[in-house]
């Protein structure tokens, strides 16, 4: 038996994820600390065209298959030049390729022969074969981990199956033994099971539940959701040319056989093959059931499309292989899903069964969950898991628009058609993501704690901002009007370049535990590939980051800046203590968007509890305290909305450390005024 650390050598929740999962707790970094600043420039970018070499090639699934084939003969060589340990190996999962001949394939690992939950990571090699660069979703050692289970495999499976009746699943079932894993934590790799429940969510929508557990101590590490919620004549889309077989069924030859299914209310199997006496399908109705198979069929189409011919992807997988599409799912089911475990998209037809979840975007977005589940992997929780459902809101848009459908015109909105909301009104909107009433508009320390289709704002808001630019515009007679967190301008750089860059961060630099400030890494390594570090290009996606509080603008151009850097110390267990920043010579009130940096030195920071407290007394919490957060220090920047204050004043950072045997102090505090 292992002995039981104390509460000063136990990081729970201070742990790592894979392909399939993560902890909120512990993405490494914070978006606020500016990873990778832009250099500042003497004069004023100029906007260019794309590096073609470090562009993508687009592959055929044969020579996508010979790369990989490559790379598993090679794999052996690369674990030990990457200086791996003896009971680790590589398994290759995905490759892909630059014009230029620069090859980026990823990895998962195991360890014993057990499968390494968060050891994924990209390795580019140049054409010669020499590595430039690897990025990994841990940065830990993966040794010395004990591989026997103290706990048995009975209590995993009891605590999965209380977890899922616990969030309201019904019929819930493990669908496999659990199976051990090494969970690979930032501070240290820990054996765990990994216990798939089945059944059904709260909702109607299928589970597939992963629960993982400490092999040692039998705690709950981390759960997450697999199940991603997301000539014919078509509800949405008009009367359009579908791709069909010569026996007329809704099977597209030329896209990998992508098939369309009846699942007629059912919510389980495959269901029937759409098929007629003659290659029309549907009346443009919801009443006629291939209607709403034409429609998910033809939005299927056009994503595959639009991955093969702007980024050179022939499928999800990029092997050649199309997915398939369920409609009619249940009765007056309101919500579409992806799942890697069919490779399908799913739709319901929502409130009175009378507007399918089968729009261009709602197609486009679930099959986009599958791209993203074959390239970076992103985590479907936490910062991770904003990212993935950004990532198919990104890609909605993107194929909406190429689309060019006079029926469904591209827009930055989201489900626009489908009135999920009964009001006419769309699921999510992209220049100011909390017109919906939920999203976030902009980064903030606990964003990672909010639902993955609210988190995912900030991303779909930096899309805009890198695409169109802030200020009020009219595109496709839709009127946005897009804010920046910094009252700062951002040049667009249009949506072509955004959806080149986003695309190829996701497929060579994300893993799958990137969180914002990741990203931000990610995406301004390729702005530098593609465009040069000092383009207009890169330039814009540092300041579209830095409109939604994630890192700074190249230069330091960031506003003005009121700062107090006299230390404070901090009682341990004792009496709040403040820092106080007097601001002068502004006008009018706070933005709405008030950045507070922070930065304070403490042995557990899980310890304190962090206010801004405005001129007039009125507190803004920053943090809170929290038991399981056992991370040293607060280096962050936080966004409060203070429009209702004024902005000269005394403001004050208070810090109370409500919590034995830890001590710190305040090192600065600064308020940044556009």
């Amino acid at each position: 038996m292992r002995p039981k650390p104390s509460r000063r050598t136990t990081a729970t929740g201070a742990l790592i994820a894979v392909t399939a999962l993560l902890a909120v707790g512990v993405q490494a970094g914070s978006a606020a600390a500016a990873p990778d600043a832009a250099p500042a420039t003497p004069s004023a970018p100029v906007a260019g065209k794309a590096d073609p070499g470090a562009l993508p090639k687009a592959l055929s699934p044969a020579q996508r298959a010979e790369l990989i084939r490559e790379a598993n003969a090679t794999k052996a060589a690369t674990a030990g030049e990457l200086g791996l340990g003896a009971q680790e190996k590589l398994v290759v999962r995905d490759v892909v390729q630059d014009r230029d001949g620069t090859t980026h394939t990823r990895y998962e690992r195991t360890y014993a022969g057990l499968p390494v939950l968060g050891g994924d990571l990209v390795v580019a090699t140049t054409k010669a074969g020499v590595t430039e660069g690897v990025s990994k979703a841990s940065k830990a050692d993966l040794r010395s981990v004990d591989t026997n289970a103290d706990v048995p495999a009975a209590a995993a499976t009891k605590q999965a199956l209380s977890a899922a009746k616990a969030e309201g699943s019904t019929k819930a079932a493990t669908e496999r033994a659990p199976r051990e894993v090494v969970w690979m934590a930032n501070d240290k790799p820990t054996l765990a099971y990994e216990t798939v429940v089945g059944g059904i969510q709260k909702g109607g929508t299928p589970n597939e539940l992963h629960v993982v557990t400490d092999a040692a101590t039998g705690e709950k590490l981390y759960e997450w959701q697999a199940v991603h919620e997301g000539t014919g004549n078509t509800q949405y889309s008009g009367q359009v040319t579908l791709g069909t077989a010569p026996s007329f069924t809704l099977t597209d030859t030329t896209r990998g056989n992508h098939k369309t299914y009846n699942l007629n209310r059912g919510t389980s199997g495959t269901g029937t093959l759409f098929s007629g006496p003659d290659d029309v399908w549907g009346n443009g109705a919801a009443s006629n059931a291939e209607t709403a198979g034409a429609d998910a069929h033809f939005g299927a189409a056009l994503t595959w499309d639009y991955f093969k011919n702007v980024h050179g992807r022939s499928g999800i997988r990029g092997d050649g292989v199309g997915a398939y599409s369920r409609v009619h799912y249940g009765n007056n089911y309101v919500n579409a899903f992806w799942q890697d475990s069919c490779f399908c998209m799913t739709y319901g037809d929502g409130a009175g069964n009378a507007k399918p979840l089968t729009s261009i975007d709602v197609a486009a977005h679930e099959m986009s969950h599958g791209v993203t589940a074959n390239t970076a992997g992103l985590v479907y929780s936490g910062e991770s898991g904003g990212l993935n459902e950004a990532t198919s809101d990104i890609f909605a848009a993107a194929v909406e628009f190429s689309a060019n459908n006079a029926q469904d015109v591209g827009d930055y909105m989201v489900g626009e058609k489908i009135d999920i909301n009964g009001n006419g009104t769309p699921l999510r909107y992209m220049d100011k993501p909390s017109k919906d009433g939920a999203s976030k508009d902009y980064w903030y320390s606990g964003i990672g704690s909010v639902d993955v289709h609210y988190s995912s704002g900030p991303a779909n808001h930096f899309f805009y901002l890198l695409s169109e630019g802030s200020g009020a515009k009219t595109i496709n007679g839709v009127s946005y009007n897009s804010a920046t967190s910094d009252g700062l301008p951002v040049t667009g750089i249009g949506r072509a370049k955004a959806e080149q860059i986003w695309f190829k961060a996701l497929a060579t630099k994300f893993t799958s535990t990137t969180n914002y400030a990741a990203a931000r890494t990610g995406t301004l390594a390729v702005a530098g590939e593609l465009y040069g570090t000092t383009s207009a290009e890169y330039k814009s996606v540092a300041d579209a980051w830095a409109g939604i509080a994630v890192g700074t603008r190249p230069g330091g151009s960031g506003g003005t800046v009121f700062e107090n850097t006299a230390a404070v110390a901090i009682p341990d267990n004792g009496a709040a203590v403040t820092s106080t920043v007097n601001v002068t010579g502004r006008t009018g009130n706070a933005p709405a968007a008030l950045p507070v940096g922070v930065d304070i030195t403490h042995t557990w920071r899980g310890d304190l509890v962090v206010d801004l407290i405005a001129p007039d007394g009125t507190v803004y919490p920053l943090k809170s305290s929290s038991s399981g957060d056992s991370a040293d220090n607060v280096v962050e920047t936080y966004t409060v909305n203070a429009s209702s204050e004024a902005a000269n004043g005394a403001w004050k950072l208070r810090v109370q450390d409500v919590a034995a045997q830890d001590t710190g102090r305040i090192n600065s505090v600064k308020l940044t005024f556009p």
